[in-house]
């Protein structure tokens, strides 16, 4: 049976160049950075050299570098961090209604520590108008957060827009690119934002490293109290093989990101042309062009999607239902649920992430397996069967 994983929004594998970057600080530099030894500089100057791969991936300077340990992490430090640092200004947030939970749940902290919190809303498509954005702003507002990318239906935001109107009223302004950096061109000067965060597991990094960008200037008060790491922002020894492995995931993906992108735009396209044609009643979420590389995301109606997730699975082809934050949540999600998709539409989404090792066989593959699929699952269905009930009756 041919194996087929296309569930890359939950994780791309390691791949070889970073795991042999990584390799020597587990065995033979294992010293801790913050010695004041042989081992200790070894692994002080590898950690050095990571933060300016990273800073170089998105346009800024290595000190502005705040290694964490996951892209939630990263979210959660910028949205209470600078929320903190700020509120003697006051204390009004504005996040849109689809970001991730880390973000959202990040917010709702906020307001059990007396903050307000503004969601602002999205269109069909999933994306925040900056107008709205701009209305949603009051004089005692300190902070904004709008993802740059979203994971379950792959639109990009008009991050540059947004940032113009934040900026014209002086409010922070973070934007959560864990789905878009290492994927899309990125360049912190240019977008106009005060903090970004990143993740390496979604450019073929490992797992447990992470990053958070820091405007130089603006202040964020630390989630971890402890020692001086991170030039006291995050406690904590530094996982210094991840973050190896983190430098070099992003030094490759500023190299190859062109080449990357224009072949998983390529055979993603192939994957939506190929399931809209081929299935009646399915919706492509998320913006038509406006979206992720390597981003295909549906809801077929008339069936759930965990049921297509098993039988997809039995045929070695993995994917994924919504974040994998939520995949096992087994709710409808909010982002399509934001986007105007009624629940029983959203009950049947289906997110496949193209990644390096997906082929043009795989995306045949796909399409030869999942109609079957699909037509299996409504003729059990009986939300189809009353819906071929009633078209039998008109005609």
């Amino acid at each position: 049976m041919r194996s087929v994983y296309l569930d890359n929004a939950a994780t791309t594998r390691v791949l070889p160049e970073v795991l042999d970057a990584m390799l020597p600080y587990f065995k033979d530099y294992y010293g801790n950075p913050q010695s004041l030894h042989r081992w200790g500089d070894a692994a002080r100057e590898a950690l050095d050299e990571a933060r300016e791969k990273v800073a170089a991936l998105i346009g800024g300077q290595p000190e502005e570098i705040i290694f964490t340990a996951s892209g939630s992490e990263s979210n959660n430090l910028a949205i209470k961090g600078l929320a903190r640092a700020q509120q003697a200004k006051g204390k009004h947030v504005v996040v849109s209604a689809i970001e991730h939970f880390s973000v959202l749940n990040s917010a709702q902290t906020l307001e059990k520590m007396g903050f307000e919190v503004t969601h602002v809303s999205v269109d069909r498509y999933g994306i925040v108008d900056p107008e709205e954005v701009a209305r949603s702003l009051r004089g005692d507002t300190i902070l904004v957060s709008i993802m740059h990318a979203n994971t379950e239906v792959g639109t990009i935001q008009p991050i540059r827009e947004i940032a113009a109107v934040v900026k014209k009223a002086g409010v922070a302004f973070h934007t959560d690119a864990v789905a878009a950096a290492g994927n899309i061109p990125i360049d912190v000067k240019t977008l106009g934002v005060d903090a970004l965060s990143l993740a390496g597991n979604q450019f073929y990094g490992p797992k447990g490293a992470a990053a958070l960008w820091v405007k130089k200037g603006t202040r964020i008060i630390p989630l971890i109290d402890g020692g001086v790491q991170e030039n006291g922002r995050r406690a904590g020894t530094e996982n210094v093989p991840a973050i190896v492995g983190l430098g070099k995931a992003a030094e490759l993906a500023r190299l190859e990101m062109d080449s990357r992108g224009r072949r998983l735009t390529t055979l993603r396209d192939k994957l939506i042309g190929g399931v809209l044609s081929r299935i009646d009643r399915t919706v492509l979420t998320g913006h038509p062009a406006q979206r992720l590389p390597g981003n295909a995301s549906f809801c077929f109606e008339f069936i759930e999607g965990e049921s297509i997730l098993m039988l997809l699975d039995q045929q070695g082809i993995a994917a994924s239902s919504g974040s994998a934050c939520t995949s096992r949540a087994l709710k409808a999600s909010h982002v399509l649920i934001s986007m105007g998709a009624p629940h029983e539409i959203a009950a049947g989404s289906i997110l496949f992430t193209l990644g390096l090792d997906t082929t043009e066989e795989d995306i045949d593959y796909v399409l030869e397996v999942l109609p079957p699929i699909v037509d299996r699952l409504r003729q059990m269905s009986p939300l189809y069967a009353r819906f071929v009930k009633a078209q039998a009756g008109r005609s």
